[in-house]
């Protein structure tokens, strides 16, 4: 069982997942309600729509890639032109709540509330009904899973437990989610974000290295390679989109390019092939 991984395509030694939580300025937002009143803690995320995004749309493009975009409905709403740029760019639209709200915060009426006005949101403004979902600020219940399913979500990219999808029961009835893990050295914003007030991350850390985030990108790809299994990047406009930060992705997807029977797949096409390869995708 240690060592069992995915049976993928014909040639495909392992799946790559590049997503994008577009959280512009909601996630400093929800961090501190004060942050309504600081401009300049509110341009950061802002930066991450006027500039980023653009950047990050243009590199996703000379490689080729399609990646997953879990946006929140509020940022749906307020940047509407945009929701159309990445749909034209073949990219996929899911669901990364509302006001990028702690939804284990909230009991089941609240959360289907918030989870329905966000689905309704980018329907609405990008065109597509998202079948994916992703929790904002990183929590979550059974009952959110529940209800995102509910509202025709088939997949969710949250938790931690493993390095290959999984098909996971959400409730007694044995209703099941396909399960794509995440992990935090693969995400840009733990390494790139820092702000004074409201302090992030909260011991004041500095910006990490850039080369040794690049390392460990590389060394948890080449991990994921070796053992055939489903290496998942989470990437923030605000954090990685600037000149420098962008470079670094650009060397980053060299290396993974260089790398013969890399399989790119959006959330849909990797539950799109679960599904269709049930048998042979893990169960828990």
């Amino acid at each position: 069982m240690y060592t069992q991984h995915p049976k993928w395509p014909q040639n495909i030694q392992c799946a790559a997942m590049i997503t994008v939580n577009l959280d512009a300025e909601y996630f400093w937002l929800q961090l501190d309600e004060r942050a309504a009143h600081m401009p300049k803690t509110l341009s950061m995320g802002q930066y991450g729509m006027t500039r980023g995004l653009g950047r990050l749309l243009d590199i996703l493009q000379s490689f080729s890639i399609k990646a997953t975009f879990f946006v929140p409905g509020i940022v749906a709403e307020k940047y509407a032109g945009y929701m159309k740029d990445i749909v034209s760019a073949g990219h996929e639209i899911a669901c990364h709540g509302y006001l990028h709200e702690n939804l284990s915060l909230f009991d089941r009426a609240q959360q289907q509330e918030r989870l329905k006005k966000a689905v309704a949101a980018i329907e609405k403004y990008s065109g597509v009904s998202p079948r994916g979902f992703r929790a904002p600020e990183g929590d979550l219940t059974l009952e959110t899973l529940q209800i995102a399913h509910s509202l025709g979500m088939c997949y969710s990219s949250d938790l931690s437990d493993d390095d290959r999808p999984y098909f996971m029961p959400i409730d007694d009835a044995g209703t099941q989610m396909l399960q794509i893990p995440i992990q935090w050295a693969n995400f840009d914003f733990p390494y790139l974000a820092f702000n004074y007030r409201p302090a992030f991350p909260t011991g004041q850390g500095r910006v990490a290295p850039y080369s040794s985030m690049l390392s460990n990108w590389k060394d948890e790809f080449t991990g994921h390679y070796t053992h055939h299994l489903c290496y998942v990047m989470q990437l923030d406009p605000q954090t990685i989109g600037n000149p420098g930060r962008s470079a670094i992705l650009e060397e980053f997807l060299t290396f993974v390019k260089d790398k013969p029977g890399v399989w790119f797949a959006t959330g849909s096409e990797m539950y799109d092939y679960c599904h269709q390869n049930e048998s042979e995708i893990l169960h828990r």
